[in-house]
């Protein structure tokens, strides 16, 4: 009978050889190995939104405001030059200027008020549908302007209906009126659903 011959390895010899293996491992293994379902996280990052109601309505109301244009006196000839080609205010989102309160949500009072005109305006604000904001543009609109002293003049239309902005000047630049439309997003941005 043959008897089976082990070779004896000393227990150094094994250590070093695990040792061996262990260097040659973490060598290899610097960089960490790619989840295979990374692209999943990416694809939702790229294609999910997430966002608030209130964001998302306010910026959809900013951007499509339908202003009524309320033409008093001179600074109506402002107005309607912020709507050419030079000032284009529909890349604010609005397009085409109403002239039905029932389809207008911002209005633009442009010039002087007069106590006959004042039933006018607040009939016409009233019959605007929620929510509605009005700009007074020019110094008649604000305070009266030059005729502030006058019997017959608004000393100011806030004196008959709400104002969210004023845009002084006498008259205003057409860029002053772009610039008060910018502070009526800012403001529109600002509310939430729930009070509206």
């Amino acid at each position: 009978m043959e008897i089976e011959r082990y070779e004896v390895i000393f227990s150094d010899e094994i250590d070093a050889a695990e040792a061996l293996r262990i260097n040659s491992l973490k060598e290899t293994s610097q960089q960490a190995i790619p989840d295979p379902d990374r692209w999943l996280e990416e694809e939702l990052r790229r294609n999910v939104l997430l966002t608030t109601v209130d964001y998302a309505v306010d910026w959809a109301r900013s951007r499509s405001i339908f202003p009524l244009m309320f033409g008093l006196a001179c600074c109506a000839f402002e107005m309607i030059g912020s709507a050419a080609s030079r000032f284009d205010i529909s890349r604010f989102g609005m397009d085409i200027f109403r002239w039905s309160p029932r389809q207008a949500d911002l209005m633009i009072v442009a010039g002087t008020l007069t106590w006959k005109m004042a039933p006018a305006v607040k009939l016409v604000y009233e019959q605007m549908a929620e929510p509605k904001w009005v700009i007074a543009m020019g110094a008649c609109a604000i305070s009266g302007g030059t005729f502030r002293e006058s019997y017959s003049v608004v000393p100011g239309i806030n004196h008959i209906i709400p104002v969210d902005v004023y845009v002084p000047g006498c008259p205003p630049r057409p860029e002053g009126l772009l610039y008060g439309i910018t502070k009526i997003h800012k403001k529109i941005g600002k509310e939430s659903i729930k009070t509206s």
